[in-house]
C-alpha cells in the first residue's frame, strides 16, 4: 500500500479515535475505550472495502455491516460522520435524550440494520443475512465487528457452525482482540491463536493480524473479499484504548469517559477533518424473489379432530404457494411442528437449523432484514432458550414470526421438560409483539395466514394434540379479536379460555347449564392485544370471570385479562398450572392441573 494512503488511514483513524473520545466526553458516559481499539480496523474497512450508498440505505446491493460490539457505538457514530451521513453537531448529542444516537446502535438509524449491544447477536443475525443473500441470488457482503469477550458466549460458536457447515463466503467476522473486557482480561488474552483454532474447526478461513497496521487489515479484509466456499474470520490483536497514555491497554477503564478528554485529543493529534468516501455497491442488482398464487388456505370439516400443529403446517404450506417472500425455517423438530410441509413443497426455502434455538431465532431477525417473512417453529419449551434474541428483536423492530408447538401440560407423558409453560408470559412481555393462541384446526390455518402481514414480532401457540374443529373453514380471525361461544341475558360468569382449554370451557358450560347455572364462554385466541371491549363487556354484564390456561399462573392469559379489566372490579378466578407436572396422559395432565372442564365447573360454583 503507498505510503500516502497509510498516512491518510493513519490520520482517519486518528480522527475516529478522537471523535470517540469527544462524543463520550459530552455525554458524560458511553466506551470510547472499545471504540479505539476498533478504529485502524474500521478506518480501513471504510475506506477500501465496504460498499455502501450512505444517500440509499434501502439499495439492495449494499453491504452490510454489523456492530457486534454495540457497546462501541462511539467509533460506528463517528464513522458516519466521517462518511457525511451525521454532522458533528449531531455526533455530540450521542446519548441524550432524543437524540438518534444511542448508547447502542438501534434502526432508528437508516444505516443499521438490527439493534445490538447484547453480545453475542451480531455474528448469529449476520449469518441470517447471508443466508438470505444467497438465497436471493445477491453479491453484497456482511461485515460483523465482534469483540473478544462475546467469544465466550454460546450462540457465537452457534453461529460459527451453522456458516462454517453453509460455506457462506459472503460473510466476514472482524473480532477486536483487545484482551480487556468489562473488569479485567479475557479467557485468552491476546492468543489469538487460541480462536482461530475453534473457528478454523468449523470451516471458517482465519487470518491473524496485528489490528493497528493498515497494511495488514488492507490485505486481510482483501483476502475475506477473494476467499471461496467459506466464511472469514480476522483476528486482530490491539490495544484498548489505543493512543491514549491513560488508558491504553490498562483495566479499570471500561464504560468510561475519559477523565480528562481536551488531553487526549491533544494526545491523539487534536480534532481532524478527515472525510472517507465510502464506494457505493458496483452493481445494480434485483433480489431474485419467488413467484406466488392466490392463497388457498387448507380447509377442516367441523366436527373432526386435529391437531393445530398440522393445521400450521399445511397453511404454512399453502402460503408458501401464495407468497414468494415467505421462508420457514426449524430447530431439527420439523416432524413435530409440522413445518415439513412446507420443507417438502419449498426446499429452498426451508432453513434447517439444528437444535440451536439462538440461531434460529437470529436466522430469522436476519432474513428479515432482507424483506423475507420468516417463520421459525420448536417446542414452545425450547424457545425460552433463546428469549434475548426475542426481546432484542423487538429492539430491533424486526418482523419475525414463531411458532411454538408442544405447549402445555397438555403434551402428555413427555413430562415437565418438554412442557412449554412460561411461553405466552415470555413473548407477552417483548416491545411491540403479538401472541395468538388458536384452539382449531381453521383458526389456526387462518391465524398462520395473518401473521405474514403483522409487524413486530409475532407468536402462534400449536398444540400438540387432535382438538376438535369447531369454526367453518375460510372463517377470519383478526388480531385483537375474540369469539363468543356461549352467551345468553341469564349468563352468571363467563368463562375465558384459549387453546386446548376453549373445549375444556365449552365442556363445563354445557355441565354448568344442565344443572342450572348458566355462563358464557370467550374464545380469547388473540392474547395480545387481547379484546378489551369483549372483556369489558363480560366483565360488566356478568360481573365474574374465570380464566384457565394451560400455562404458568404468571404473565398468561389470566394476567392479559386482569389488565383489561381490573379498573372495573369484576370477580377474576385465575385457573392455570400451578404445580410441577409429572408424566401422565393428556387427560390426566389437565385434571391434575386442575384446568380440565371439572375443575372449571367447581371453579365457577364456587365463586357463585
Amino acid at each position: 500500500m503507498p505510503e500516502r494512503d497509510l498516512h491518510y488511514l493513519a490520520e482517519l483513524a486518528a480522527q475516529l479515535r478522537v471523535d470517540s473520545v469527544r462524543a463520550a466526553a459530552a455525554a458524560g458516559s458511553g466506551h470510547p475505550t472499545s471504540s479505539m481499539s476498533a478504529a485502524d480496523l474500521m478506518a480501513v474497512l471504510f475506506a477500501c472495502h465496504l460498499r455502501y450508498d450512505f444517500d440509499h440505505p434501502d439499495n439492495p446491493a449494499n453491504d452490510h455491516l454489523i456492530f457486534s460490539k454495540g457497546h462501541a457505538s462511539p467509533l460506528l457514530y463517528s464513522l458516519y460522520k466521517a462518511a457525511g451521513a451525521v454532522s458533528d453537531e449531531e455526533l455530540l448529542s450521542f446519548r441524550r435524550r432524543g437524540s438518534r444516537l444511542e448508547g447502542h446502535p438501534t434502526p432508528r438509524l437508516p444505516w443499521v440494520d438490527v439493534a445490538t449491544g447484547s453480545l453475542g447477536q451480531g455474528l448469529p443475525v449476520g449469518v441470517g443475512v447471508a443466508m438470505a443473500g444467497r438465497l436471493e441470488r445477491m453479491p453484497y457482503r456482511v461485515w460483523v465487528l465482534c469483540g473478544d469477550s462475546e467469544l465466550a458466549e454460546g450462540s457465537i460458536w452457534e453461529a460459527a457452525e451453522h456458516a462454517g457447515a453453509e460455506g457462506l463466503a459472503h460473510l466476514t467476522a472482524i473480532v477486536d482482540v483487545n484482551r480487556l473486557g468489562q473488569r479485567g482480561p479475557t479467557r485468552h488474552g491476546w492468543d489469538t491463536g487460541a480462536y482461530a483454532r475453534r473457528f478454523g474447526a468449523f470451516g471458517w478461513h482465519t487470518i491473524e493480524i496485528d489490528g493497528h497496521d493498515p497494511g495488514q487489515i488492507d490485505y486481510a479484509l482483501g483476502d475475506a473479499r477473494n476467499t471461496r466456499r467459506r466464511p472469514t474470520v480476522i483476528l486482530a490483536k490491539t490495544r484498548k484504548g489505543e493512543g491514549v497514555l491513560e488508558v491504553e491497554n490498562r483495566e479499570g477503564a471500561h464504560g468510561k469517559a475519559l477523565k480528562d478528554p481536551d488531553k487526549a485529543v491533544e494526545e491523539l493529534g487534536g480534532s481532524r477533518s478527515v472525510r472517507v468516501e465510502v464506494h457505493p455497491p458496483e452493481l445494480d442488482a434485483t433480489p431474485y424473489r419467488f413467484d406466488g398464487k392466490a392463497l388457498k388456505l387448507p380447509s377442516f370439516e367441523v366436527g373432526g379432530q386435529v391437531a393445530t400443529r398440522t393445521a400450521y403446517g399445511r397453511a404454512l404450506a399453502a402460503l408458501g404457494a401464495a407468497r414468494g417472500d415467505v421462508v420457514a425455517l426449524d430447530g431439527e423438530v420439523a416432524d413435530s411442528t409440522k413445518t415439513e410441509a412446507f420443507g417438502k413443497e419449498f426446499p429452498e426455502r426451508f432453513f434447517e437449523m439444528y437444535i440451536a434455538e439462538q440461531q434460529l431465532v437470529a436466522a430469522a431477525i436476519g432474513m428479515q432484514v432482507r424483506g423475507w417473512v420468516p417463520y421459525a417453529a420448536t417446542f414452545a419449551a425450547f424457545l425460552t432458550r433463546a428469549f434475548d434474541f426475542v426481546r432484542m428483536a423487538g429492539v430491533s423492530g424486526a418482523s419475525i414470526r414463531l411458532v411454538g408447538s408442544h405447549a402445555g401440560v397438555s403434551i402428555g407423558e413427555d413430562g415437565p421438560s418438554q412442557m412449554g409453560l412460561e411461553d405466552l408470559a415470555m413473548v407477552r412481555t417483548v416491545y411491540g409483539s403479538t401472541v395468538l393462541y388458536p384452539c382449531d384446526a381453521n383458526q389456526a390455518a387462518a391465524l398462520t395466514a395473518e401473521m405474514a402481514d403483522l409487524e413486530g414480532v409475532s407468536y402462534l401457540r400449536t398444540t400438540r394434540g387432535d382438538t376438535p374443529v369447531i369454526y367453518q373453514p375460510g372463517e377470519r380471525f383478526p388480531v385483537g379479536g375474540s369469539r363468543v361461544l356461549r352467551q345468553s341475558a341469564g349468563d352468571r360468569a363467563t368463562i375465558v379460555a384459549a387453546g386446548v382449554t376453549v373445549h375444556e370451557a365449552l365442556a363445563a358450560a354445557d355441565e354448568l347449564k344442565a344443572a342450572g347455572v348458566p355462563v358464557g364462554v370467550i374464545d380469547l385466541y388473540s392474547i395480545k392485544p387481547v379484546d378489551t371491549a369483549a372483556l369489558i363487556e363480560a366483565a360488566t354484564t356478568t360481573g365474574n370471570l374465570i380464566t384457565v390456561e394451560d400455562h404458568r399462573l404468571e404473565g398468561g392469559l389470566g394476567d392479559a385479562v386482569l389488565e383489561a379489566v381490573s379498573e372495573l372490579g369484576p370477580r377474576v378466578v385465575k385457573l392455570a398450572v400451578t404445580g410441577l407436572p409429572g408424566s401422565a396422559t393428556p387427560e390426566e395432565q389437565l385434571a391434575d392441573a386442575e384446568i380440565d372442564r371439572r375443575a372449571i365447573a367447581a371453579a365457577v360454583k364456587r365463586l357463585l
